[in-house]
């Protein structure tokens, strides 16, 4: 599971004209969802996204999380960061979970972040989209469950 992470001041989704879910300050949240995925990995990145400290504090450092700051989250699934460009001109995009399988895991996800007390709106799964927002930083962060399960090597 893949997510990229954009601290915003404000984001919006809209869908054939309409706007379907907006964030205040918060995160935007590109989720991708790969082949194989599970509960497990959408607990896991559920709560990386909650507790990761890259809000600052009132000296400017990266020390406050989404939880610690009341932020809010805007979920957009997005197949396309399992896109494979290693051959050819034209991404593949076989790594990434079938739809139905896809859908259900973008839903655990959401709902692991409203279990812990983050407001969350989403865009519609499957549908083109226009996302709009204002990254503040701009800091954008990309997750990855594969690299989180990792044993971190010392240097």
């Amino acid at each position: 599971m893949r997510a990229v992470l954009q601290r915003v001041s404000s984001a919006a989704v809209e869908v054939d004209g309409a706007t379907v879910g907006a964030v205040d300050a918060g995160l935007l949240i590109l989720l991708g969802i790969g082949a194989g995925d599970t509960d497990d990995e959408a607990q896991l990145l559920a709560a990386k996204t909650v507790e990761l400290r890259i809000f600052a504090d009132a000296e400017g450092k990266f020390n406050r999380s989404l939880r610690d700051t009341g932020g809010a989250a805007l979920v957009v699934a997005q197949f396309t960061l399992y896109a494979d460009t290693r051959k050819g001109r034209r991404p593949s995009f076989t790594a990434a979970a079938p739809p139905t399988i896809a859908a259900a895991l973008v839903e655990r996800y959401t709902e692991a972040l409203r279990v812990a007390g983050i407001h969350v709106a989403t865009g519609v799964f499957g549908a083109m989209m226009r996302i709009s927002l204002v990254n503040e930083g701009p800091v954008t962060i990309i997750l990855d469950t594969d690299m989180l399960q990792q044993t971190r090597r010392r240097s």
